[in-house]
């Protein structure tokens, strides 16, 4: 994976949800609700986006 990057953005709060899930959300970088960030594209991260897909809106590039 030679510098993919995905964008994320959060259009669900973390607030009642697991602890892992919101920890998710942080490791992510995602501080607010349409918060938007760009991260690399590995496993690390997919782990953490596949976690907590139905929070977030995912666009690669």
């Amino acid at each position: 994976m030679a510098n993919k990057e995905i964008t994320i953005k959060l259009i669900k709060s973390p607030i009642g949800r697991v602890k892992r899930h919101r920890a998710c959300v942080r490791g992510l970088g995602l501080r607010r609700m349409h918060h938007q960030v760009t991260v690399a594209d590995t496993p690390e991260n997919r782990g953490m986006i596949n976690k907590i897909v139905d929070m977030l809106a995912i666009q690669e590039s």
